[in-house]
């Protein structure tokens, strides 16, 4: 008898530890509220600068896709993606995203999730990048990403005027008309002196959207590519507003503005 209740009470202690290790994952259902899209907010408790922002957008527990461009790795070439499909594992509270950028170059996100809602998410983040198989760096941080229910990636086809900057300097000034195409490239025009927009010509103009980021890059023959981040705040009829956070090279940061309005 003595045996049985030793016995008894090792499965319900047991079964009280399985119990309480599982919870913290049946609580946070993960798989649940993981699907749809999001940005990257915060990195070790500082806002991400907009140059650092991410999207992925989870469409399942086991699938997802991701947009970036990372133009400071530049050991890997410069990162430029427009919805990269991403390998999703999810096992208890951590998620695992596989990218393979191309033959040479994979990343892996092992994310260890401390708290989910239906609008942000915390987490431990540890990115490594492998080439030819072989892992070439890794960098942690402790992440917030918050869901973005904004999708501009239709609404910012067309051709904008610039009306205002506001904040720090950028390659951009206010002597700007930006035509987005539906298939990836934006044309460059500019005012000249008998006040005809003309276009500026370029090797290279592509942009993406993803929900509220919105990336660029061009290249001028002979010159290095150049790009640019932005988030979208707003587009309210042939209204459009772009917001940014920069860094400085001390770490300090500077908040940016556009205002646009649609010509075309």
């Amino acid at each position: 008898m003595k045996k049985a209740l030793l016995v008894l009470a090792a499965t319900v202690i047991c079964g009280a530890c399985l119990f309480t290790s599982c919870k913290k994952d049946e609580d946070l259902k993960i798989k649940e509220k993981i699907i749809g899209k999001w940005i990257l907010a915060e990195t070790n408790g500082k806002p991400t600068p907009t140059n650092n922002k991410y999207v992925i957008t989870f469409t399942s527990p086991t699938k997802g896709y991701l947009s970036a461009s990372l133009g400071a790795y530049t050991e890997f070439s410069a990162f430029w993606g427009d919805r990269q499909e991403v390998d999703v594992a999810i096992t208890g509270n951590m998620v695992k995203n596989t990218i393979v950028v191309n033959d040479h170059l994979t990343v892996v996100d092992d994310m260890t999730i401390t708290n989910i809602t239906d609008t942000d998410t915390w987490g431990d983040l540890k990115i490594s990048w492998f080439v030819d198989g072989t892992l070439s760096k890794a960098v942690e941080s402790s992440i917030r990403t918050v869901k973005v229910t904004d999708d501009y990636s239709q609404a910012v086809l067309g051709t904008w005027e610039c009306l205002e900057i506001t904040g720090g300097e950028t390659n951009n000034d206010d002597n700007a008309r930006l035509e987005f195409l539906a298939n990836g490239t934006y044309n460059f025009y500019r005012l000249n002196d008998a006040g005809v927009w003309t276009l500026v010509p370029r090797e290279r103009n592509e942009f993406f959207v993803d929900g509220i980021l919105l990336c660029t890059r061009w290249q001028a023959a002979g010159e290095e590519k150049s790009y640019e981040w932005w988030e979208i705040a707003s587009v309210a009829g042939s209204q459009m507003q772009w917001t940014a956070l920069r860094q400085n090279a001390d770490g300090t940061t500077f908040q940016q503005g556009v205002k646009w309005v649609k010509v075309n």
